[in-house]
């Protein structure tokens, strides 16, 4: 994949893009402490022709990561995604997003459902439906931030990759665990603190309410171990018009980090049944 830095609304940002000569488009969107690499383990599965691009998000990766956490609200990062397609001249694409991805994912596709032709969504949630539960998540969210600022990005590494969430990843082979461990200390501790901050699931718009308005095809998947995004997808697919629900075996919250064939298998026969 050729890997290139643009400018977008005064940021450099920096994606990779594989057959950009192709018709149809399919767009990544990584999740919290994420790059364009987390999807290294997943492109070379995928056997049709499509154009695709994967994305380092406001403060990860290789784009910019500002000290104005105004730059990272999540309405920030939907407009900069915008006015990314808007200069490639791509009025349209499959749009796929991981965990915080995901829910990048969604806020794009429900203010620009013009330009999304499906959207896929891995582990991923609408927010907190609650004012309370928001102001709840958004105090641990800012202790957090404070944490990795204070104590750096080895401290957080460590304790990050022993959350529950990630429970499951410890079976994986050690060249695996190894590379999803050296991604995350890619990053900037100013970029991971100032994006839940700016963005994180407290912070962002709770957009429940509004599943109902998108009438294109859906694609959610989980994993069969990771109860509590299974558990979000089942009351997400009740309010999409048009969704499959796919709960993939063995796997816990980074499906295309545990399965990376079963993950491009799925979306590529989804997008073949569509």
């Amino acid at each position: 994949m050729a890997s290139v830095m643009t400018s977008i609304r005064g940021l450099n940002v920096h994606y990779q893009i594989l057959n950009p000569q192709a018709e149809k488009t399919l767009v990544f969107l990584h999740g919290f402490t994420g790059s364009t690499k987390t999807w290294d383990s997943v492109i070379p599965f995928f056997h049709g022709t499509y154009r695709i691009i994967t994305l380092d998000l406001i403060g990860h990766g290789l784009t910019d990561a500002p000290y104005s956490v105004q730059r990272y609200s999540m309405e920030e990062q939907v407009e900069l995604l915008h006015d990314f397609f808007e200069a490639r001249r791509i009025p349209s694409f499959t749009l796929i997003g991981y965990s915080m991805g995901g829910r990048v994912a969604l806020a794009f596709t429900l203010k620009y459902s013009d330009m999304v032709e499906q959207l896929i969504l891995e582990s991923s949630s609408p927010g907190l439906p609650t004012l309370e539960e928001r102001a709840i998540r958004r105090k641990n969210d800012h202790a957090l931030a404070d944490r990795i600022e204070k104590d750096g990005l080895e401290s957080f590494v460590s304790y990050w990759e022993n959350i529950p969430l990630f429970e499951s990843q410890k079976k994986l082979p050690i060249s695996a665990q190894l590379a999803i461990r050296s991604e995350r200390f890619e990053q900037r501790a100013v970029g991971l603190a100032n994006s839940l901050r700016g963005m994180g699931t407290g912070e962002q718009p709770s957009y429940w309410k509004q599943l109902h308005n998108y009438t294109k095809p859906v694609l959610l998947m989980t994993g069969e171990l990771d109860k509590k995004f299974e558990q979000k997808a089942y009351n997400m697919k009740k309010r999409f018009q048009c969704c499959e629900n796919v709960i993939v075996p063995n796997v816990g919250h980074a499906i295309h980090v545990e399965n990376p064939q079963t993950f491009a298998t799925i979306i590529e026969e989804h997008l073949e049944y569509i």
